[in-house]
């Protein structure tokens, strides 16, 4: 059973995977070759599950940074005898640099750890786990490290260190004096193929200095937003990039599966695919600073991997895997015991066969912000928007699993609904764009009825607010997006009453926003820090700049210390959990900050 607390874990990227690191110095985490490739390390559902660590050999005083602009993270050890930094980072191909970020990525894990000042003795140990933990490989010494064969990959750790070899595990401890380096570099091939080569250290040294290069190229084209926690906001734009596919566009909610949302509970899903809403939010939430490859380029992802969905009667799926697969079955892999005995432990994801209407609006709302709106788009991609809009103009009316996905029987979900009015209301704006000047008075009359039956339905005098669905007396935070899309303006009184019964009933003692009350699956569950970020954002809206300021804040607090966002936070304990790190709280960060900062300057006084 694995008990590092989530909020201690640190991501590298190269665009196309990811790996967890602890404040020790141990990756508990690493798919090869993509995000939902089988991890090699998975320490972090289970003690047994595989490692990779590097540290001080005793004990000693840790701090951790990414380095300026880059995902490449630099681990400072001070021990009583001298200090040691570890750098670690996923290679990034050879001189790439702005938006070609993981197009050439060699799949590689690159560690350095040198010697400061005074000397310091360092234990590595080596437990590569194929296969989520089944394959215990057999390790073998060879010319620049060691070999591990076992199921479909071979591992190959290219090192100057000698080793020392028990069943699948290997540990070595060297000592390093001032200025001395030494370099790790870990890959894997197919176990069919040709041997892996060993890396030299130079090469090492000088493709991590390739990598945080690279990085701070792209961080230096993606730099537009200026104003309050600019620096928060320009490294969630970084995290964010951090959890896109490279090759297709794709961008996963989280880079890891089955950490839950409940401790002991059973709400433990798989996060390493696309979903629509949530890339399509990442793209409004770098509207200001997203370039025009990385739009189009989700885009025409979208548009390929949903070809004839829509033109066959079929309601576009929620979510996709990052290769444009539509077969996401989720299945349980019962050998892990789970991040703290949090069982069953998943992959694949069963939600992809649910109807959520709602992401008919988030793609042409993310359309709206991102693309022209009068040149005519390619056509796989116009085509693609406008079958979206009479989608959405067509199954408005029908029930939903909503936006939280819930696994019982559909129901009319106002946020739903609210997303359907969103996408008609883009689709007509985006009408000469989309060659669909003619469906605009057809889209104009629905739009109308989906207002009508949102405010005669969705509205509960008795409880003060929008609720979760038609004819509910339930709280959803999600009502606060009626402002965030411009259903309804900031100074309607409903709007107002809405965010004050949520401020008041769904947010706990720490000041964070809980989804809603009462849940169908499970025990209850932590508070989500999105939601958290949505009240400010609405906040903001409504002309209260400063509260929106200190509720932003109360959830930039449990960011961890390398600036990462979990899913949600225990009410009680203040713990990260949920799959890490989120991208949906990164989202909902940067469009806080964005509406708290054009909030403060409309009360600015004159002058």
């Amino acid at each position: 059973m694995s008990e590092r607390p989530i909020g201690d874990y640190a991501m590298l990227s190269d665009c196309r995977s990811a790996a967890l690191v602890g404040p020790d110095g141990s990756v508990d985490w690493l798919c090869f070759p993509r995000f939902d490739s089988p991890a090699v390390f998975a320490g972090l559902l289970d003690g047994e599950a595989g490692h990779w660590s590097v540290r001080p050999v005793g004990p000693a005083e840790t701090s951790r940074r990414y380095l300026p602009d880059t995902m490449v993270l630099e681990t400072t050890f001070r021990t009583s005898t001298g200090t040691a930094v570890l750098v670690d980072a996923l290679a990034l191909g050879k001189r790439e640099r702005g938006h070609s970020l993981g197009e050439a990525s060699p799949g590689t894990l690159l560690r350095q750890v040198t010697c400061t000042g005074g000397q310091v003795d360092i234990s590595v140990e080596y437990a590569p786990r194929p296969e989520y933990g089944l394959v215990q490989p057999v390790l073998t010494a060879g010319a620049g490290g060691l070999v591990a064969h076992g199921g479909s990959q071979v591992l190959m750790l290219s090192t100057a260190l000698e080793f020392r070899t028990a069943g699948s595990t290997a540990r070595a401890t060297v000592t390093l004096r001032p200025g001395v380096r030494l370099g790790f570099a870990l890959c894997a091939l197919p176990a069919w193929g040709d041997r892996p080569k060993p890396w030299s250290q130079g090469r090492i040294r000088r493709r991590l200095g390739d990598t945080g290069a690279a990085w701070r190229s792209w961080s230096a084209l993606h730099g537009g937003y200026t104003g309050p926690w600019q620096e928060q906001v320009r490294h969630s734009g970084r995290v964010l990039r951090a959890l896109t596919y490279a090759p297709t566009g794709a961008i996963v909610a989280a880079a890891t599966t089955s950490l839950p949302e409940t401790i002991g509970g059973t709400r433990n899903w798989d996060y390493r695919y696309t979903w629509v809403r949530d890339a399509s939010l990442t793209l409004q939430a770098l509207a200001t600073a997203m370039c025009k490859q990385e739009k189009s380029h989700f885009f025409a992802f979208l548009a390929q991997a949903a070809a004839t969905q829509l033109e066959r009667g079929v309601d576009l799926q929620v979510m996709y895997g990052i290769g444009g697969e539509r077969d996401l079955s989720e299945r349980v892999l019962p050998h892990l015991s789970g991040w703290r005995a949090s069982a069953p432990v998943r992959v694949g994801n069963d939600a992809w066969r649910q109807r959520q209407l709602d992401v008919y609006g988030e793609l042409l709302d993310a359309a709206h912000q991102t693309l022209p709106h009068e040149v005519r788009l390619d056509r796989p991609v116009g085509s693609f928007l406008h079958q979206c809009a009479d989608a959405a103009a067509r199954r408005w009316a029908d029930p939903d699993q909503g936006i939280w996905e819930t696994r019982g029987p559909g129901r009319h979900y106002l946020h739903s609904k609210l997303m359907c009015w969103v996408a008609l209301d883009r689709a007509i704006g985006l009408a000469p764009a989309l060659d669909a000047e003619s469906r605009v008075s057809d889209w104009q009359r629905v739009r109308s009825q989906i207002r009508e039956a949102i405010e005669q339905r969705g509205w509960n005098a008795r409880v003060g607010a929008f609720t979760q669905a038609f004819d509910s007396g339930r709280l959803d935070a999600s009502a606060l997006m009626l402002p965030i899309v411009g259903f309804l303006p900031g100074d309607d009184p409903r709007v107002r009453a809405t965010i004050e019964t949520i401020g008041r009933d769904l947010t706990d003692s720490r000041g964070l926003v809980r989804r809603y009350l009462k849940d169908d699956i499970d025990r209850p569950e932590g508070t989500f820090l999105l939601c958290t970020f949505w009240l400010a954002q609405a906040l903001a809206l409504t002309g209260q700049p400063h509260r929106a300021r200190q509720v932003f804040e109360t959830a930039l607090a449990h960011a961890n210390d390398v600036g990462l966002l979990p899913e949600e936070v225990d009410s009680g304990t203040g713990e990260a959990l949920g799959n890490h790190p989120q991208a949906f709280s990164h989202i909902g960060l940067i469009n806080a900050a964005h509406a708290i900062r054009v909030a403060e300057a409309a009360h600015l006084p004159p002058g």
